[in-house]
């Protein structure tokens, strides 16, 4: 008996049904070919030879850096929500808008169709098709999320690209929305070659402070321009800002001290002087009242971040010295009133009175530094004037601490409490913690000492790392206990801390009477 004939006739069934699919392909293929051309940009239709974005960043191969990748414009591989967006109306308007910009670069010189460029923090693409619009084919975006073709996924601080790899780099908004906005910076100008250029777009550089900031960032750049350009929006402004990198690997910028050495004065630059000639003017008379006048002057006083950008900064800074208890200043005054532009500081207490570090171990984010500032490390009296004149805080009217050297102490002041604390530089310690990088804001009330202290930050220049500086000066003042008296804690005269404040502006420190 033969054996059956099925299995012969449904292996010919599956071949011709196979090549009745392969057939169907083909024609699929003319037809796309035919009628839209290579590019299925915008187009649901099926394509062959799709680039995947994964050819570009290989994770495992990307340690040599040769993970540079041209992308055809294909977007088979891309998600539904992807090839949705890239035949929106908007998509066009984005890419029409960063096509115009980049057009103009091109005609002034800053790219060209041969470039090798990267767009760093291009969510979806628009930066990269734009280029490619225009011919500079060998273009790709870097962002957190992958938007492929266009865009590979990789960490903006370790980007998987070898040094000096690209001509031209693009950055919107990705350097104002960055928490690491220096690491980012370095990584940036690592991948770029010598003489190549590096655009930014950004809303927050609109003023010289923080045009500089953002300049800070990249030491080893010369500026080529930085103008106002109309965004995407045309209701929203921009600041174009255009850079050259320069031969050698870093160039020591002219305004940044270096923490190793020192500096007799600081020199005022543009930024800092403009700041300067906004603020509130200071009380040149002696008040009469100083208990009143001062106080009030408080409502008067125009703090940088309400005149300037704080953005494109490494840290954030307050440093209180003489900090009392919590609610004295950072409690009731920093946290609750200084405009900090959502960025978060390192907050660092510097008191030496012992009956107030108690309190600040239960304080979380604020870092206690149980010393006296002073202008050397050495061994000081620690005395408690309880003056009739003096304000009163939480701890009882508790009076003020004043330190003076171990070998002067107590010269007829009437204190009734004296010890011996640790005194520190606190210049030195200012130059090793801070940098001009960060922004650095001081409150300053050391009952008489600012007077040894302002002089040695001069001296060592880490008066330059103080951006803002709310300094009471004490001087002896007429007692709201007794008219027509003047105090006599302290020697100096209203005119010597005037002196005190004209120095310190006309060395470019954006100083306020504090009280």
């Amino acid at each position: 008996m033969e054996p059956p004939a099925r299995p012969a006739v449904a292996r010919r069934l599956l071949a011709r049904l196979l090549l009745f699919g392969v057939i169907a392909l083909i024609v699929r293929f003319a037809y796309v070919v035919s009628v839209r051309g290579a590019s299925c940009i915008g187009s649901a239709d099926f394509c062959f030879f799709s680039s995947s974005d994964s050819v570009a960043v290989a994770a495992a191969g990307v340690t040599s850096g040769a993970a540079f990748v041209r992308v055809s414009g294909d977007v088979s591989g891309s998600s539904p929500a992807l090839r949705d967006l890239w035949s929106s109306r908007d998509w066009r308007k984005a890419v029409d808008f960063y096509s115009a910009a980049f057009q103009r670069l091109e005609t002034e010189g800053f790219v060209a169709k041969f470039s090798k460029t990267l767009c760093v923090g291009s969510a979806v693409g628009h930066e990269v098709l734009a280029l490619k619009e225009i011919g500079v084919s060998d273009s790709i975006g870097i962002s957190r999320s992958r938007a492929p073709p266009l865009v590979v996924s990789g960490n903006l601080f370790r980007q998987p690209f070898k040094n000096g790899t690209f001509d031209f780099v693009f950055a919107g908004s990705v350097l104002e929305s960055s928490q690491r906005p220096v690491d980012l910076a370095s990584e940036l100008a690592r991948t770029m070659k010598p003489e190549g250029f590096l655009v930014i777009h950004t809303a927050s550089a609109a003023d010289v402070y923080s045009l500089h900031s953002l300049l800070d960032l990249f030491p080893s750049f010369r500026l080529m321009r930085s103008h106002e350009v109309d965004g995407p929006d045309a209701s929203k402004k921009l600041r174009e800002i255009v850079l050259q990198k320069q031969d050698g690997s870093e160039m020591e910028n002219p305004h940044l001290n270096s923490n190793s050495g020192s500096v007799s004065k600081c020199l005022v630059p543009e930024h800092k002087q403009r700041i300067l000639n906004e603020a509130e003017p200071l009380i040149q008379e002696e008040p009469l009242k100083p208990w009143l006048t001062l106080k009030k002057n408080l409502k008067n006083v125009k703090y940088l971040p309400t005149m300037a950008d704080i953005s494109f900064k490494r840290r954030y800074l307050y440093i209180d010295v003489g900090a009392r208890s919590y609610g004295s200043s950072i409690g009731s005054w920093f946290k609750k009133q200084y405009p900090k532009q959502n960025h978060t500081f390192e907050v660092y207490a510097i008191e030496a009175d012992r009956s107030f570090h108690e309190e600040y171990a239960i304080k979380k984010g604020v870092n206690l530094l149980p010393y006296a500032a002073w202008v050397r490390n050495e061994t000081l009296t620690f005395e408690i004037n309880h003056n009739p004149d003096q304000k009163a805080d939480e701890k009882g009217g508790r009076g003020m601490g004043r330190i003076k050297p171990a070998e002067g102490s107590s010269d007829n002041l009437g204190s009734d409490d004296v010890h011996s604390i640790h005194g520190f530089d606190f210049a030195e310690w200012l130059k090793s913690t801070a940098t001009e990088r960060d922004f650095v804001v001081v409150k300053m009330d050391i009952e008489g000492t600012e007077f040894d202290l302002v002089p040695r930050l001069f001296e060592t220049g880490a008066i330059c790392l103080i951006d803002e500086l709310f300094l009471e000066c004490h001087y002896n003042r007429w007692q709201r206990c007794c008219p027509g008296q003047r105090s006599p804690k302290y020697k100096n005269t209203y005119g010597q801390c005037m002196e005190l404040f004209s120095t310190l502006r006309d060395s470019g420190v954006l100083v306020h009477q504090w009280w």
